[in-house]
């Protein structure tokens, strides 16, 4: 079992951050917000 705390987040908001993450639009304390929320693995830049 994970030991993750159970909280709720507004759909509309949360809809919105992910429109934004895709379109690149968020701050970075916003994007790992939502990597975090999604389980999602931040993309790695080549550079």
């Amino acid at each position: 079992m994970s030991g993750r705390s159970v909280f709720w987040v507004n759909t509309p908001v949360l809809m919105e951050a992910i429109i934004r993450y895709e379109e690149e639009r968020l701050p970075r304390s916003m994007k790992l917000w939502v990597e975090t929320m999604l389980e999602i693995n931040a993309k790695k830049d080549n550079f």
